[in-house]
């Protein structure tokens, strides 16, 4: 359950960066919208201006509104190529003014409606990141709450487990930084009967490799199977210890399947059925199998 909503944390977290990212491409383009309808506003407000000098120009000049200097209009005098020169002039005059941008009003609309269109999408895209980071948060609650849990009951399991294996003595987990459980390391601190309480570092190869069988064995516990593979897991065990790991073995046999690979004479000795593989041919292998209580039947002899 804690993968899945680490999963799920993880995921969420991708969907955040990426609303984020979304974000800033919103602000980006909201920036660059603006400064265009900045532009755009200074420029409308400049072809009025100059649309209002010119008529100002004709009102204080002439005294004529542009309909009544349209209506007055006549022929110059002079003759057509006076009023030729004459255009041409005007002509150069009214280009020296520069033409005012009729446009500009309707593209002054376009920008403003495109404006406020992604400021609707930037808002959205914030109110999903602000969703977002309370589920979260939410699930983070979650996930610490169900890891404390699970740990102190881990830590349990491995108390005893450990005393069981190791015939006494006493272990503990604990929490390098218990108000960060998520991220933090754990500390397993374990004291073997006749020693004194330290770090797991500090004990010996076989010891290390006991700890690791107890805290497995722990979490099995919370965690159940109906089955198991071991792997090697007693190859740093000295004899006496090995018999311990098959002892406690045979004592789980009876509700787990346990699937051992080992070449420790103890651990075999515990097993109900051994297989192995022989090269009777070079090149070629050859699986046996022998079941325990057949052949302590065939040969008359126990060997628990």
């Amino acid at each position: 359950m804690i993968a899945g909503l680490y999963e799920a944390r993880q995921t969420l977290e991708g969907r955040r960066v990426r609303c984020d990212k979304q974000v800033r491409e919103q602000n980006d383009e909201n920036m660059k919208m603006e400064r265009e309808r900045s532009r755009l506003e200074a420029k409308k407000v400049a072809g009025e201006a100059e649309e209002k000098s010119i008529m100002d120009r004709l009102w204080d000049n002439y005294g004529l509104t542009h309909s009544a200097a349209v209506a007055l209009r006549m022929p110059l005098p002079g003759g057509t190529a006076k009023a030729n020169r004459r255009a041409g002039e005007l002509r150069n005059a009214i280009r020296a003014l520069g033409a005012p941008n009729l446009g500009a009003i309707d593209e002054y609309d376009r920008v403003s409606t495109r404006y406020e269109y992604l400021t609707e999408q930037r808002n959205d895209a914030e109110a999903a990141r602000a969703d977002l980071l309370t589920i979260i948060g939410d699930l983070t609650g979650r996930m610490r709450e169900i890891f404390l849990e699970q740990f102190t009951l881990i830590g349990e399991h491995f108390t005893r487990t450990f005393r069981e294996i190791f015939g006494g003595g006493d272990a503990r987990l604990s929490l390098e930084d218990p108000e960060d459980a998520l991220l933090c390391g754990v500390e397993i601190h374990a004291q073997p009967p006749g020693k004194k309480m330290r770090s797991i570092s500090l004990l010996s190869g076989g010891e290390k490799s006991l700890v690791a069988i107890a805290l497995y064995f722990s979490i099995f516990k919370v965690r159940p199977a109906p089955f198991c593979v071991l792997d090697e897991v007693d190859h740093d065990l000295d004899d006496i210890n090995v018999a311990r790991f098959a002892a406690y073995l045979r004592r789980l046999a009876g509700d787990i399947q346990f699937v051992v690979i080992t070449h420790r004479r103890g651990t075999m000795e515990a097993a109900d059925m051994l297989y192995g593989v022989t090269t009777q041919e070079e090149g070629v292998s050859k699986i046996l199998s022998m079941r325990l209580q057949d052949a302590e039947a065939s040969l008359g002899i126990s060997l628990n």
